[in-house]
């Protein structure tokens, strides 16, 4: 009973032994092919991605607003042109009367506009194109640098 026993045993050994070892060659072959397999979806997925430009350009953009203005003294209306620079903002009359006075001992001929939502714009110059008005929004913000540095520009819509 015990040599029964004692041959079984090492029957199931060797069959364990037998079946659970495969040979290196093909280990190392599946291996191979699941290597490959993930470069050529890693080398298509690379192939697949737009091409992407990088803009190295650090100028700004020069933002131009559209705007509806009325000017608050109606002789200036016809002051107004397409394009205009604007030097300050604000939500009271008095204010923006004191900015356009201080630019008008200047040289500058300001003008005062309030637009749909009831802001009033300080006005100095205006241009019926917009490469004159960036020029000179340019040359002014460079004249009274640093201060007048929100100078912006819009564009006045009829």
């Amino acid at each position: 009973m015990k040599k029964l026993f004692f041959y079984s045993v090492v029957f199931l050994l060797a069959i364990i032994s037998v079946t659970s070892c495969k040979s290196k060659q093909s280990v190392s072959q599946t291996v191979f092919e699941k290597a490959k397999e993930n470069e050529t979806a890693t080398q298509t997925k690379v192939q697949l991605q737009p091409e992407i430009t990088v803009n190295r350009d650090t100028t700004p953009a020069i933002v131009i607003k559209k705007e509806v203005v009325t000017p608050v003294i109606p002789a200036d209306s016809s002051k107004l042109r397409k394009y205009n620079i604007v030097i300050g903002s604000f939500v009271k009359q008095t204010n923006a009367t004191s900015l356009k006075t201080k630019m008008e001992k200047e040289g500058y001929k300001a003008i005062i506009a309030q637009n749909e939502k009831q802001m009033y714009r300080v006005i100095i110059a205006s241009f019926d194109t917009k490469e004159d008005a960036i020029t000179e929004r340019n040359h002014f913000k460079s004249k009274f640098a640093p201060g007048f540095k929100d100078t912006w520009l819009f564009e006045r819509l009829e």
